[in-house]
């Protein structure tokens, strides 16, 4: 999965892409180095961010999002959204994934308006909003406590009529960097859900703070982290650094076969 951030506040600034020549450049090279999915988001969720609502979000992205649909009809695209109107509008346009950073718990109508929609749902693990999340870096059992969160989504998503979810642990959103190591070490007893795990980890301050580096040179940390990840069961990686990713995916592939 590649990220393709149409914000002007994302933290790695080269995944920033506002105008739509570079956002189609940017979707032909990431489907050309291999991605099958491409994100789209439109407001940024670190935690210097600014909140905005669903009506200025879908502005950044509605003249967009058709041109990426019918220029790239074989890719699967997925909108980065917590607006359940966002996402609503956005499938509408041609969008197959909801990708919601808050499980629901930001916006109400969400997750039935996913389930009318009959598209997958990606479901992550956060505490508060963006702007508060860091602030709630509390647990007794970080591991149990996802478990216990997801167990509780699934079903509110299956009651509501979702078919597919992906579950997304949420490294860097209401977790320091100590949990987020802790949180990847821990990744297989997340199988217990029985569901695809969706691992974004790429670029973050877990990789660049302990390596004491800054975000635009975690390309190799992220490599490292990606490959951890797909050894510890991930399903999807998302990424702004798709051959790299794809190299990773291929050799932890070749390791595996029989």
């Amino acid at each position: 999965m590649g990220i393709i951030n149409i914000t002007p506040d994302s933290f790695f600034a080269a995944s920033r892409k506002q105008q739509l020549d570079d956002v189609l450049k940017q979707a032909e090279k990431m489907i050309n180095d291999g991605a099958s999915i491409l994100d789209i988001g439109a407001q940024s969720t670190t935690p210097s961010s600014e909140w905005i609502d669903a009506s200025t979000e879908w502005n950044r992205v509605s003249n967009i999002l058709p041109e990426l649909t019918k220029n790239f009809p074989d890719t699967f695209f997925s909108i980065d959204s917590f607006h359940h109107e966002v996402a609503r509008n956005a499938v509408n346009e041609g969008v197959s994934i909801v990708n919601d950073v808050s499980g629901g718990l930001l916006d109400a109508d969400m997750i039935p308006t996913v389930a009318a929609l009959d598209v997958p749902y990606i479901c992550m693990h956060m505490k508060g909003t963006p702007q508060t999340m860091q602030m709630m870096a509390s647990y007794e059992n970080i591991t149990l406590e996802l478990i216990d969160y997801f167990i509780e989504r699934i079903r509110v998503c299956q009651d509501a009529g979702i078919k597919d979810v992906v579950i997304d642990p949420g490294f860097g959103f209401a977790k320091n960097i100590s949990q987020n190591f802790e949180l990847m070490r821990r990744l297989p007893l997340l199988e217990v859900l029985s569901c695809p795990i969706l691992v974004g980890i790429s670029r973050k301050s877990t990789i660049y703070k302990t390596l004491g580096i800054t975000a635009a040179e975690a390309l190799n940390g992220t490599t490292v982290m990606n490959t951890i990840a797909l050894m510890q069961g991930a399903s999807i990686l998302r990424v702004h650094d798709v051959k790299e990713a794809m190299e990773a995916i291929k050799l932890v592939q070749a390791l595996g076969a029989e």
